[in-house]
């Protein structure tokens, strides 16, 4: 099974378990795979938020159904726009993207007439629109499988901005497609 499988309830396995060789692949993989399981965790959302409150989650699994298709269609560009957008250009993270997704499960709770739970001060101001405290923390918090796509994303990430400053340049360093790094300039054959 892969990430592909949207159910509720279906285990997900990345499809490429190798290591990215670049920014651009990890970026690839990352979008890939987190518009794939947004559907399932727009899904799981609905139906945990409903078993906390004693509401049978079956009563809104089609409007649930529908909110995650829209919500991969609709948060899957943006992500995939920024994940594409130079690492030095970027403004905003993916995780910043992924949290306006919360939105998607927020309004099938709201319209299903679920209560939301209190919520202490600070979750309150730092997340205002997310009455039942969906807002994912990390990938992981979309599925679990996603943490090691992030951490590698974040990792191909740094590693080119480290290898852009050592060179002094905006360059995109090593060739195109490799995590080979950049070479010092004047340093060939130094011991």
């Amino acid at each position: 099974m892969s990430v592909t499988e949207t159910g509720a309830d279906a285990p997900a396995v990345p499809h490429d378990t190798s290591v990215p060789r670049s920014v651009e692949e990890a970026a690839e993989l990352l979008a890939d795979e987190v518009v794939a399981a947004l559907p399932g965790w727009v899904e799981r959302c609905v139906a945990e938020a409903c078993e906390r409150t004693g509401v049978a989650p079956a009563g809104l699994g089609e409007q649930a159904r529908a909110a995650s298709e829209r919500c991969a269609a609709e948060i899957g560009p943006p992500l995939r726009e920024l994940l594409a957008t130079d690492v030095d250009a970027q403004q905003t993270t993916p995780l910043s993207v992924l949290r306006s997704a919360v939105r998607y499960p927020t309004q099938v709770l709201a319209d299903g007439g679920v209560a939301a739970p209190d919520r202490d001060d600070f979750d309150a101001s730092r997340f205002p629109d997310d009455p039942y405290g969906l807002t994912p923390a990390s990938f992981a918090d979309i599925h679990p499988d996603l943490g090691p796509i992030g951490i590698a994303w974040g990792a191909a990430k740094a590693f080119e901005v480290l290898q852009r400053r050592r060179v002094g340049s905006a360059e995109p360093a090593g060739r195109v497609g490799s995590a080979e790094p950049a070479k010092r300039v004047g340093t060939e054959g130094k011991r």
